[in-house]
């Protein structure tokens, strides 16, 4: 990679946003309705690398650096910042965040990343004269299951979490309960989202990602439902749901 070669794609953005000889509808843009744009392009790049895909890695990532150029080109025309400025912003992160291979300090690696992190997140803080809490700087747009996971992460380094895998599976069976015994439907779904993020905490406590987990099993529920389309052929919408169970029994044991 060259200069040359982010210059031209900061080109291109510019001349698409140009106000009057632009696209017209990158031109209307802002950075509230690129922002699914943003997410979709990050699910598909993880979408490529499951399938392991590396022709379609290379087009989803040229995809994602996209939204990055559209971003920063949208924030130096309000005078925000520049490309330039996010890419030095990264690199002096990195650099701070590895003192021992970029700013000869005696003492690094993995182990001192959250701490490092949380200092620069209670720098932050001061910065803007408020409390820092230990679950600060989880983003709102991650998954919900990812970001259940991180807040969990963030609060049992604290202290305040489950000894063991046993106390988070009891909670299910608590959560489960008061799913059932809900009276509204506001109340029901309330509870339900409880229930998940409880069920989220106990695979957690059992080493297990929870978001990795039902993208596996959505995965597996798709495979097996496209395997009984397949096998019923034109017919699968008309038979009745017995029929449909010894398909589907068929396609678990396929695989």
């Amino acid at each position: 990679m060259t200069v040359a070669n982010i210059e031209r794609l900061v080109s291109i953005m510019a001349r698409l946003r140009d106000p009057k000889t632009g696209c017209e509808w990158d031109t209307v843009q802002t950075f509230e309705t690129i922002a699914p744009y943003t997410i979709e392009e990050a699910y598909e790049v993880a979408d490529a690398i499951q399938r392991g895909d590396m022709a379609e890695l290379q087009d989803e990532l040229g995809d994602l650096l996209l939204q990055v150029v559209f971003h920063s080109r949208m924030a130096e025309e309000a005078g925000h910042f520049a490309l330039a400025d996010v890419i030095d912003s990264i690199s002096d992160k990195m650099e701070r965040r590895h003192p021992h291979l970029f700013l000869g300090a005696s003492e690094g690696g993995h182990h001192l990343w959250e701490q490092i992190k949380a200092a620069e997140r209670e720098a932050k803080g001061h910065e803007s004269a408020r409390a820092i809490s230990a679950l600060e700087g989880v983003a709102l747009g991650l998954p919900a299951l990812l970001r259940a996971e991180k807040l969990q992460k963030r609060a049992a380094r604290t202290g305040f979490d489950w000894p063991d895998a046993g106390g988070a599976r009891a909670k299910i069976d608590e959560e489960l309960a008061e799913v059932e015994a809900a009276d509204t439907p506001e109340a029901r779904a309330e509870e339900i989202g409880d229930l998940l993020f409880a069920v989220v905490n106990w695979a957690r406590k059992q080493g297990v990602d929870a978001e990795a987990a039902l993208r596996g099993a959505n995965a597996k529920f798709e495979r097996r439902f496209k395997a009984m389309e397949a096998e019923a052929g034109d017919a699968f919408e008309g038979l009745d749901l017995d029929a449909k169970e010894v398909l589907w029994q068929g396609a678990k044991r396929a695989g």
